[in-house]
């Protein structure tokens, strides 16, 4: 889900409503979460600046509604002069993912795509192929990689050149499932299941996205220093899971995830990591228990399955695929 910001008090909305720091050179995207005032995640999103008094979220796609909703409501209270419009359907996406991803979309476009010249984190308006395109420099599965943005009706005709080209690199299409797999080895966290209002950045692992220093503030700030001043009492851990009879189980979320005889989290997602060819799954655990080698256990139909809390992120932990510079 996609949607504008714009108005003269954009940029000093949206610095209120989010813990990291969005205003900054135009081009530049943000990794980002919107917090209520108890310092919970009410939104987890990215925010690029494309003009000095406008930006663009792109959000998961089942919450671009609430999302909305709660940047207006924000908007609404501060008096702010701003629009927050919903424009998915201006859009269509695709993004090219994985080791090759560089080199498919040079041979496609003039722009230069080399790390100096578009860095991670960062979007420009290109053409590929014969198509017009804003493309972000971002990833959801831990790997190199573009999203590519243009209008529906050349949605067709960007797709066939991306494929056309792709047989080159060996391009494959995949979709959500391929997807939720990588983001899973990767740790990337998603809002309503590993984070939510009554989560915070600090317990989720996303103290990174947080600026506490921000001029001016942000909302939940207040309780984000007290959060940190008292000190964590849980934290989201990952999990690898054992097999059941020779078959590695498949969490779906809310399985108990219990300590001895204690039942102390859930799963809030999990999954396969074909990469790390094992179960992988995520839970809120008190922090006493939250160390790398812990051992616990997972329910799975009936049965009590064994788990071991692990460092995360479990693929590619120092980000260089990320980041390639070649």
């Amino acid at each position: 889900a996609k949607f504008e910001v714009r108005g003269p008090d954009a940029a000093e909305l949206l610095e209120w409503a989010c813990g990291n720091r969005v205003a900054r050179d135009i081009g530049a995207v943000t990794y980002t979460q919107a917090l209520n005032r108890r310092g919970g995640i009410e939104s987890d999103f990215t925010v690029t600046r494309v003009a000095e008094d406008r930006f663009w979220i792109v959000t998961g796609t089942a919450f671009g509604t609430h999302d909305q909703a709660w940047l207006s409501r924000q908007a609404r209270r501060r008096g702010a002069r701003l629009t927050v419009e919903d424009v998915t359907g201006r859009y269509c996406c695709y993004a090219v993912w994985g080791p090759a991803a560089r080199g498919l979309i040079a041979s496609l476009t003039p722009a230069d795509m080399s790390h100096d010249a578009f860095g991670f984190m960062s979007a420009q308006d290109i053409t590929v192929g014969d198509v017009p395109v804003r493309a972000l420099r971002v990833t959801f599965v831990g790997e190199l990689g573009w999203e590519l943005y243009a209008s529906p009706e050349y949605g067709r005709r960007l797709w066939q050149q991306l494929v056309d080209a792709g047989r080159e690199f060996d391009a494959v299409a995949g979709g959500y499932q391929a997807i939720d797999s990588m983001r899973l080895e990767k740790g990337y966290r998603v809002w309503g299941r590993d984070i939510t209002p009554e989560t915070t950045p600090y317990e989720a692992g996303l103290g990174f996205a947080v600026k506490l220093d921000k001029p001016g503030g942000f909302c939940g700030r207040e309780a984000l220093v007290s959060a940190k001043e008292h000190g964590l009492t849980r934290r989201l851990c990952a999990l690898i899971l054992g097999s059941v009879g020779g078959e590695a189980p498949v969490c779906t979320g809310s399985e108990p995830v219990r300590v001895g005889a204690r039942v102390l989290g859930r799963v809030t997602s999990g999954g396969i990591g074909y990469t790390l060819g094992a179960a992988i799954a995520y839970a809120y655990l008190p922090v006493e228990v939250s160390e790398p080698g812990t051992e616990v256990e997972v329910e799975f139909f009936g049965r009590w399955i064994p788990a071991t809390v692990t460092r995360g992120p479990l693929f590619d932990p120092t980000g260089s695929r990320v980041v390639a510079e070649g």
